[in-house]
């Protein structure tokens, strides 16, 4: 018989193996009116706009100083905030739209942020999966989202999550994305 093991122990003695625990990731909607999340929201987004797939560019003070309180007041929006044993980590913009071929709202991401040293860390999964509840919740009947074409990595993860190109007959091609800036 080999040697017994005190369960009942804390602390691990020397030969004893250690397991190495994942951080608690946890994914809630944004509260605009609690400063904490506030000022998380405006922190993972200035991230993101300063990574290249964001622009590359810092989030003007401008931005920085109204961001919250527009979001607050514009119908439809809601964040979702990662955390990883309560430090934010990643980010969920949205937006509640409607369908008119469905007539039901539907769901925009329009920001998805994961800090770089969270990556490939389940955060963009759990962050996808999260507002996929949410827009059920709201009766939506699809989400839709925006990804540049050299983004590989979010690419694979919302082709993971179901997502792909639109299109309403492969005849007549995909959906693409265009703007003009007005301001």
């Amino acid at each position: 018989m080999g040697p017994v093991q005190d369960e009942r122990r804390s602390a691990p003695r020397t030969g004893d193996a250690l397991i190495a625990t994942a951080p608690a990731l946890t994914v809630s909607l944004a509260d605009y009116a609690d400063p904490a999340d506030g000022a998380a929201l405006v922190a993972l987004l200035d991230a993101y706009a300063r990574d290249p797939m964001g622009g590359g560019e810092p989030l003007t003070p401008e931005t920085r100083d109204t961001l919250v309180d527009a979001l607050a007041s514009f119908p439809g929006a809601f964040s979702l905030i990662a955390r990883a044993d309560d430090v934010p980590v990643g980010l969920a913009n949205c937006f509640t739209g409607f369908s008119t071929f469905a007539a039901a709202p539907l769901v925009n991401i329009h920001d998805m942020a994961v800090l770089p040293g969270h990556r490939g860390k389940g955060v963009g999964k759990a962050l996808m999966d999260a507002v996929e509840a949410e827009a059920l919740k709201r009766g939506a009947c699809k989400i839709t989202l925006e990804v540049l074409s050299g983004n590989e990595a979010a690419k694979a993860l919302y082709e993971k999550c179901g997502y792909g190109d639109y299109a309403l007959d492969p005849a007549t091609g995909t959906a693409l994305f265009w703007q003009k800036k007005l301001i």
